[in-house]
């Protein structure tokens, strides 16, 4: 039965698409064209409900058993086989459907500072014209009526980034030896290193990876102006109702739409000190537990005068 040796499980916005597009290059390796599959996030068919776009990308999960494995048939004799999905690490169920599967897994979790890592995700969804608040902290205000509306793990802020809690359970479902802590900076600061380190714990020859290809970050962010607010409202919309039809009806759809909000390209956007300030409270007691169950430290993310590059 082809089923995947490693997972590349966490955190979205910190990584992961770079890493796994590395990782293709190693000829040991195997990474489905798939890439988040998600398929340990439901026991089922996926949610047909929640916010912009969700229902959309539920869809595209591969929940199937037998379509899941199919990923993996291409695979050459004796490469190690691997998938990424960053939502892995934040959902519980998740660990506990990885373990009764693949309890030999190899887990591979990227750690980014959790206020850059907010700001980011942010970026990414109001840059896609789904994100309705025009202010990041009011966004993140939101969260947790959200939530309660049952809105997909991508719009959780906040929540994605409470990385104590996550591993503290990851720990107790998989040994320690089986997984890999990485953060975000390390792929950014020293990537051959880092890669050399990814490929020692998954057992396959170093020195063969030496850069880290472009990561998918927010280069610009889109201005709150009033014919981007009605392109967005459009973008929302197809979001909603957009899972009624063929994927290419979507994306040609889309398309112009997208290319007229991104008509001007601001600045990258940062963190700011205030935003920094106002959501480090919500982020203390966990960094803590992070740094106690990893034996790591992390205190470098509760300053509130850094740059986003550091985290």
């Amino acid at each position: 039965m082809p089923l995947p040796d490693f997972l590349i499980a966490g955190v979205p916005k910190a990584g992961t698409t770079a890493l796994h597009t590395a990782l293709v290059r190693h000829p040991g390796l195997y990474l489905p064209a798939v890439k988040e599959p998600k398929h340990f996030l439901t026991d089922g068919r996926p949610p047909a409900t929640g916010g912009p776009g969700d229902v959309q990308t539920y869809q595209e999960h591969v929940w199937r058993c037998a379509d899941y494995e199919a990923l993996f048939d291409p695979a050459p004799p004796g490469a190690l086989r691997g998938e990424a999905t960053p939502f892995y690490l934040y959902d519980n169920r998740a660990h506990d459907r990885i373990q009764a599967v693949l309890p030999g897994a190899r887990i591979i979790l990227l750690l980014r500072d959790p206020v850059d890592r907010a700001h980011s995700n942010w970026t990414h969804l109001w840059n896609a014209g789904l994100e309705p608040e025009a202010d990041f902290l009011a966004a993140c205000r939101a969260e947790r009526w959200r939530k309660a509306a049952g809105w997909a793990d991508f719009w959780h802020y906040t929540g994605l980034g409470m990385y104590g809690r996550q591993v503290q359970h990851l720990f107790k479902v998989f040994p320690r030896d089986q997984v890999l802590l990485l953060r975000y900076r390390d792929l950014k600061d020293a990537p051959a290193a880092t890669l050399d380190r990814v490929c020692e714990f998954l057992g396959v020859r170093t020195g063969v990876l030496r850069e880290i290809p472009k990561e998918n970050v927010n280069r610009h962010v889109v201005e709150d102006n009033a014919l981007n607010r009605v392109l967005r409202g459009l973008l929302r919309t197809g979001g909603n109702v957009g899972h009624r039809f063929p994927r290419s009806v979507r994306l040609a759809a889309r398309g112009p739409l997208l290319t007229l909000l991104h008509r001007k390209r601001g600045a990258r956007p940062v963190t700011t000190p205030a935003e920094r300030a106002a959501l480090l409270p919500l982020f203390a007691d966990d960094i803590a537990l992070l740094q106690d169950v990893t034996g790591e430290r992390y205190d470098d993310w509760l300053a509130v005068h850094r740059h986003a590059s550091a985290s």
